[in-house]
């Protein structure tokens, strides 16, 4: 450090406390926690398909557990959790490639749609499985 007292007290690099807290990083978090969830979804798709080629009791099983209550909950966020992250890597394509969207006002305006566009689809795949 310089030994100025003055320079001493400043953060030495941003952190979150020094950002007021906007949508902007709030999908930037979301986007990092779906990615994690993505995983865990792909090991479900993973369980389910050797439960469809180790026969119909272990495909009833596994049926079973997705139609229930938790299984439903689980389904749903991994929808949300799909889209979200599909709708936020295009985001980043934009900002990695032209570098469109980088205005603050512009960025919390994707961030948000990125939330209604994922929760509104979750919501659609949701009701278009029970309905059929």
């Amino acid at each position: 450090m310089s030994g100025n007292p003055k320079a001493d007290s400043r953060p030495l690099s941003p952190h979150l406390q020094v950002w007021r807290f906007h949508a902007t990083m709030a999908a930037s978090i979301t986007h990092r926690f779906t990615g994690i969830g993505l995983y865990g979804g792909t090991l479900l798709i993973a369980a389910w398909l050797a439960a469809l080629a180790s026969g119909p009791d272990a495909y009833a099983t596994v049926e079973a557990i997705a139609f229930s209550i938790p299984g439903q909950i689980l389904l749903f966020l991994w929808a949300f959790a799909v889209l979200f992250h599909f709708a936020n890597g295009i985001r980043h394509l934009l900002w990695d490639g032209p570098g469109l969207g980088f205005n603050p006002k512009v960025a919390s305006q994707i961030s948000i749609f990125n939330y209604a566009f994922a929760l509104v689809g979750a919501v659609a795949l949701m009701a278009a499985a029970v309905l059929s």
